[in-house]
């Protein structure tokens, strides 16, 4: 596989795509869909995932969270097929075409939108960067939950609609709950190499149960999610098909309670990131389909 399709991790970016479409959908199922500001949501939030996953290639290396130990996906700092410079110099091309990509929004939608953009990009920097990570104190989960739910369900439908609601926020939860679930696995996954390079995320904190639990708490609260919203709409119950996902992910929860290798909990860190893609799908079509 090229170098540059591994350290991008196509695989993670379900993660960037969910909460734009969700957003998108409500925009368009209210009549408020504005088709520039949905296809730039989409490119800054791509580039802002994507960055991070360059920045996280090369500060991990540079950490020593990331050794031949690993039992993840091949990272190419680590396994000599990029220079770390060169990874370096891609995470800032890539943070630079995310608020490239946002100028416009900020033109149209005003500064809420620049402060989103700018504590994206720097949450994405910092996720991996400077003297105390995110992701090495354990917050990390809480960024994601943040950043890839409420905050970017809500910034897309905002530069689109101009207004902002409560079922929009609370709709934006559930692409946060499963995407923290990914990361859950993704730590689960890594917790005896993060541990002994200080990294102390979550399950090098509290443990391998603690990870198990968030990843199965995470997708329970994301199955849930749908009903929160119809009670704040009384309107949309065909949002209800995307609590579908539940049934599709008790395959996926039984084999991270099963395979607790790294190959076992590498495909099931794909198989959410689909789950999340499935879930966002029909949540959308669910709301344009009881908004006409």
């Amino acid at each position: 596989m090229n170098p540059w399709l591994l350290a991008i991790r196509p695989k993670t970016l379900p993660a960037a795509i969910a909460p734009v479409l969700i957003g998108t959908a409500m925009a368009f199922g209210d009549g408020l869909f504005h088709l520039p500001s949905a296809m730039l949501a989409l490119s800054a939030a791509l580039c802002i995932q994507i960055g991070t996953n360059l920045a996280n290639d090369y500060f991990d290396f540079k950490k020593g969270a990331d050794t031949a130990e690993r039992r993840g996906p091949v990272r190419v700092t680590q396994a000599g097929l990029i220079k770390p410079e060169i990874v370096l110099t891609g995470a800032i091309i890539f943070f630079a075409l995310a608020f490239l990509s946002s100028l416009y929004l900020i033109h149209r939608a005003g500064v809420v939108i620049l402060i989103i953009a700018v504590t994206s990009i720097i949450s994405g920097i910092f996720y991996t960067a400077g003297p105390k990570p995110l992701g090495y104190l354990g917050l990390g989960d809480l960024f994601v939950l943040v950043f890839f739910g409420p905050v970017a369900v809500a910034g897309t439908y905002y530069v689109q609609a101009l207004e902002i609601n409560w079922a929009v926020i609370v709709a934006g939860l559930a692409p946060g709950f499963l995407s923290t679930a990914i990361l859950a696995v993704n730590n689960l996954r890594d917790i005896d190499t993060d541990r002994r390079a200080g990294k102390l995320t979550l399950a090098v904190r509290f443990g391998r149960g603690f990870a198990l639990n968030e990843y199965l708490f995470c997708i329970m609260a994301a199955t849930l999610t749908p009903f929160a919203v119809y009670l704040i709409t009384d309107d949309q119950a065909g949002i209800a098909l995307a609590s579908l996902t539940g049934f599709l992910a008790i395959p996926c929860v039984k084999a991270a309670f099963t395979h607790l290798d790294g190959a076992g909990l590498n495909k099931v860190l794909a198989q959410t990131g689909r789950l999340l893609l499935i879930y966002s799908v029909l949540f959308s079509l669910g709301w344009v389909l009881c908004s006409r």
